[in-house]
């Protein structure tokens, strides 16, 4: 297969979010992050997001700011209407809300990644978008790729071990 020339990587950090074509690929990694990836099959345009809270706090200003998950899919829904998607006809899937600290939990707490994780799928239910798959909590990292020529978003969780770390010499 002859490559794409009018191909584009993306590849969002935290408090981005991105919408495009068929000719769009987006890539993120996560911790306790989440993505949330809209996918119009007919249109084969998408969107994605990299967000870092659930909510934005009552400090911030009044700018939608892609960083709070409320406000990234404001956006990625805006961006979406203006290219004519109706996003009650978007495949939704999410991703990411790993435990980074899972050594610091107390029993009764609930961790960022978890309170992201959920917020996500509260908003998209909001909003009547269906949730077509999720690979949500854990621990660790997550590489996350989404394809809007297809659809397809591949997830590869990065457990933290030994081995992913390397040694500091402090002398």
């Amino acid at each position: 297969m002859a490559p794409d020339p009018q191909r584009k990587d993306v590849t969002l950090r935290p408090g981005d979010y991105a919408v495009g074509d068929a000719h769009c690929c987006m890539r993120t990694v996560l911790g306790s992050c989440v993505s949330i990836t809209l996918w119009h099959p007919r249109r084969r345009i998408g969107a994605m997001s990299h967000f870092l809270l659930a909510a934005r706090p009552a400090s911030a200003g009044r700018e939608l700011d892609a960083r709070y998950g409320e406000d990234a899919l404001a956006l990625m829904l805006r961006d979406l209407a203006t290219a004519g998607v109706p996003a009650q006809e978007c495949e939704a899937k999410i991703f990411g809300g790993g435990n980074m600290f899972p050594e610091q939990d107390s029993p009764h707490a609930m961790h960022v990644g978890r309170r992201n994780g959920e917020a996500a799928r509260g908003l998209l239910l909001a909003r009547h978008i269906a949730v077509h798959s999720e690979s949500l909590f854990g621990i660790g990292h997550r590489q996350i790729i989404f394809d809007v020529a297809s659809g397809d978003v591949w997830a590869r969780q990065i457990h933290p071990t030994p081995s992913n770390f390397t040694p500091m010499d402090h002398s």
